[in-house]
């Protein structure tokens, strides 16, 4: 039990959670967050498939790393990613669809995020299972917090809601407070991310 929460272990784990952030550090796997975002719901359920993704991703090819010809490798990781993927997007289907018709196209296009094709092949590819399966969680957890912060503070301000609850009461709309329309828009989620990416660098980054 001590090696598998060995001082190297945690720190596997708690890297990408500060120091080598996968959107704050290394900017990966921007293009999803700002387009899952717009809502807390879908943000969250996208950060959990990410997540779920990563972690068995690297697992498996963690096992099967010393069995992949090395001209294929990446063909070998895209058809696991691939069959993962489906599998996540039919279990969305089936038990929360409304929230994968939100997702649309971007459940399937996790195949070709930049985060989880580069912990195949920069971690998993070189390390053991349950490392790589300790990179995979926190990976998916990091890019998950971003995903929860702008699309919390997207919907509240833009929507007077979260997860659907309002939570700005109706006598503050009747005192002539409107939805900021703007938080509803792509271009804000840039703005949003670029604040986070901002106040992490200023107060956690040491140059």
């Amino acid at each position: 039990m001590s090696k598998l929460f060995s001082k190297e272990n945690k720190e596997v784990f708690a890297n990408p959670l500060n120091l080598n952030h996968p959107i704050l550090v290394q900017v990966l796997g921007i293009c999803s967050a700002l387009a899952v975002t717009s809502q807390l719901k879908p943000a969250i359920v996208m950060g959990l498939a990410v997540t779920v993704i990563t972690a068995f991703a690297n697992v498996i090819i963690s096992l099967i790393r010393n069995t992949i010809p090395t001209r294929i490798r990446i063909v070998v990781q895209l058809v696991v990613v691939a069959a993962l993927v489906t599998i996540v997007s039919q279990v969305l289907k089936a038990f929360a669809y409304d929230v994968s018709v939100q997702l649309s196209v971007y459940v399937g296009l996790i195949i070709t995020n930049c985060i989880l094709m580069g912990r195949l092949e920069a971690f998993a590819m070189i390390n053991k299972p349950w490392p790589s399966f300790l990179d995979g969680v926190s990976n998916g957890i990091g890019y998950a917090m971003i995903l929860v912060i702008v699309g919390g503070v997207r919907e509240l301000f833009g929507r007077g809601s979260l997860m659907g609850f309002q939570l700005i009461p109706q006598a503050v709309y009747d005192a002539g407070y409107i939805n900021n329309g703007m938080m509803t828009m792509p271009a804000m989620a840039l703005i949003l991310l670029g604040c986070v990416i901002w106040v992490h660098r200023a107060y956690f980054t040491k140059d």
